[in-house]
């Protein structure tokens, strides 16, 4: 039977390659104990991954991805980089990617001050550019 639904996804587990039947039998929980192993924020990325997903399967290929990485770089590398990823809110398998072929996880993070007060320079139009002269913006 074909789902006439918008934005659902079925698909009947018998229909999906075998390797996709066995990553189904795994629990998430085995995906953040084998990243808890490496440091708690790599724990806290990969539980964020899995939550941002309507299930949590569609997260393993992004966790399993993160652990392939863990071949090439120390877990100190892969844990400042998954601090990283957390902090920059970039929960994805190609940020950890790109924050450790860019070494950007020996970089410290600095995030913009909030409530900061806007930039002041020349070039730079306020609020009162855009809005029509002689007309309140009520």
């Amino acid at each position: 039977m074909r789902n006439r639904g918008r934005g659902q996804t079925v698909t009947q587990g018998q229909h999906r390659p075998k390797s996709h039947q066995a990553h189904l039998q795994w629990p998430p929980s085995r995906m953040v104990n084998w990243a808890r192993s490496i440091g708690p924020h790599t724990a806290q990325l990969f539980e964020t991954i899995l939550q941002e997903k309507p299930h949590p399967e569609m997260g393993y290929r992004s966790c399993l991805g993160i652990i392939r990485l863990a071949e090439q770089y120390s877990p100190q590398h892969i844990e400042a980089a998954a601090e990283r990823a957390i902090q920059a809110q970039a929960c994805r398998y190609q940020s950890v990617k790109s924050i450790l072929k860019n070494s950007l996880d020996a970089v410290p993070f600095c995030s913009p001050p909030s409530g900061s007060a806007p930039l002041e320079h020349d070039n730079v139009r306020g609020a009162e550019y855009f809005e029509p002269k002689g007309e309140s913006s009520c």
